[in-house]
């Protein structure tokens, strides 16, 4: 694995980072519009809290890193005879950044780590031999190797390689400024002089293996990142598709992603397009210290309404409510008379489908919903069921969002309800009388039960290990925008 600047880039994709965490900044329409419905940035804020972490991650993961060298030196003195000296098993064992950073622009993301110090062990070894003295006069020991004022710096290429992310190594290096030799063992005053002639080599071994190291990591991580899933699953029925979308934009000081982001049929149901995109100007964080943010079009939920629709899940018979009389003709006996009449003491259900899929509107203070549903009243009896009428509903309603760890969950309430009769068969129906009753039904047993599945949310484009901290939610024309901080936990990015 690569030392410690490169590996930031693998959270920047692998969040699948996140839209506006800035005061006034544009988020620009993507370039295919018809394709991107969630628009995704990383404020500098996030870069550099990904930066931090993950340089600490690199540093642990690589050391004791061992240099793959030894290096040799030999001289011959006149009428005194051969020196040869070696050193060999270079070992950085402590690396320490003083300062970094990390500046996207348009030819790339350069990183940069400066004023990074290391620490080496290593072994020396010396021998003598001359024709004056008949026997090889050896000595060695252990040596210690301060690096000192180290420069590590890369600057890396990132795009869109159907719909995952391609990472590329445009520029590469690693600078020493300084190294301190001190030895210890055998005659080592003898030698220090001598061994600090390696000093330039030294330099060198560190220089190429740290370059070698992040030339391996970079490979790694982009094998990483195009293995990312293109699709989160939801349930079973259904994912989330997190393609991306054209080449990210990058900035002065953030990077923006455009991934699809609707919702699709994990059996491949053909979905009806009934939804479309709407793109805003700008969007932005009321908290411009917010490290990210994610914003979704109101096409992303519609996409959802559509394919739980098309699919035929927005069907319920409803068998059972707290007041138990209203399934049953006696409760309807001075509401609809005939009904009781023709079918006196019978059990009842309620057939609730939906005419055509609820349709998502968001405005710059909530969340507007319209729901077209017909209602089968049948009557079970001998065991028969005898659908006698239907009734069509126009439920209008106002929803509220919430974070539930890294899902962007919800809850519905009923605004308004109006009703007509569609078909019966046992005469007409006076519409006023029943309303009460539906608008009950409603109220106590659908909106629940709708509300215990929103309530846990769909899953926003955030990988294993990172979690949403103190987020808010800002309501534009059309679009709902997450704004947040992320917290890691140590069990998520391992790149191995």
């Amino acid at each position: 694995m690569a030392v410690a600047p490169f590996t930031f880039l693998f959270l920047i994709s692998s969040l699948f980072l996140t839209s506006q965490a800035i005061l006034h900044v544009q988020l620009q329409p993507s370039r295919t519009p018809d394709e991107s419905f969630t628009s995704i940035l990383v404020s500098q804020q996030g870069l550099d809290f990904v930066k931090d972490l993950l340089i600490n991650k690199a540093i642990t993961s690589i050391i004791p890193l061992q240099l793959p060298v030894a290096i040799e030196e030999s001289a011959r003195i006149p009428f005194l005879g051969s020196v040869h000296m070696v050193i060999s098993n270079i070992t950085i064992y402590k690396i320490d950044v003083l300062s970094s950073y990390v500046m996207p622009g348009n030819t790339g993301i350069a990183i940069v780590a400066s004023g990074t110090t290391c620490n080496l062990t290593m072994n020396w070894h010396y021998s003598y031999s001359s024709w004056l003295v008949p026997i090889e006069i050896s000595d060695g020991g252990r040596a210690s190797v301060q690096v000192e004022g180290m420069e590590v710096g890369l600057t890396l290429g990132l795009e869109n390689h159907e719909g995952t992310l391609k990472l590329s190594l445009m520029d590469s290096g690693c600078y020493v400024k300084e190294i301190i030799i001190t030895l210890d063992g055998g005659a080592s005053w003898l030698y220090q002089g001598m061994i600090n002639a390696f000093e330039e080599q030294i330099g060198s071994a560190v220089e190429s293996a740290i370059t070698n190291k992040l030339k391996d990591g970079i490979l790694k991580l982009d094998s990483f990142l195009q293995s990312l899933p293109k699709e989160i699953p939801v349930d079973d029925n259904a994912s989330l598709n997190v393609s991306f979308v054209e080449n990210p934009l990058l900035s002065s000081s953030s990077i923006e992603f455009d991934i699809n982001g609707l919702f699709i049929g994990r059996k491949k149901v053909p979905v009806t397009k009934l939804y479309q995109q709407t793109w805003q100007p700008s969007v932005s964080c009321t908290d411009q210290s917010k490290m990210l943010g994610i914003s979704l079009d109101e096409a992303v939920f519609n996409s959802a309404l559509a394919l739980y629709y098309d699919a035929e899940f927005m069907e319920w018979i409803v068998d059972k409510v707290p007041d138990q009389a209203l399934l049953n003709t006696a409760g309807w006996r001075f509401i609809i008379p005939q009904l009781y009449k023709k079918y006196p003491n019978d059990d009842m259900n309620l057939n609730i489908a939906l005419s055509s899929p609820a349709v998502i509107r968001i405005s710059d203070h909530n969340i507007g919903a319209t729901v077209y549903a017909d209602v089968i009243i049948d009557v079970v009896e001998a065991g028969q069921v005898i659908p006698v009428a239907c009734i069509s509903l126009e439920i209008r309603g106002s929803g509220s969002v919430k974070i539930v760890g890294n899902n962007l969950g919800g809850s519905v309430k009923m605004d308004d309800l109006t009703m007509s009769l569609k078909w019966s068969r046992i005469g007409n129906l006076r519409m006023y009388l029943i309303q009460p009753v539906m608008w009950t039904l409603i109220q106590t047993v659908v909106i629940p039960y709708a509300n215990s599945y929103l309530g846990k949310g769909f899953p926003l484009p955030i990988i294993h290990g990172f979690t949403l901290q103190n987020a808010e939610i800002i309501f534009s024309s059309s679009k709902v925008t997450v704004c947040s901080n992320v917290s890691y936990s140590e069990s998520g990015i391992h790149l191995e």
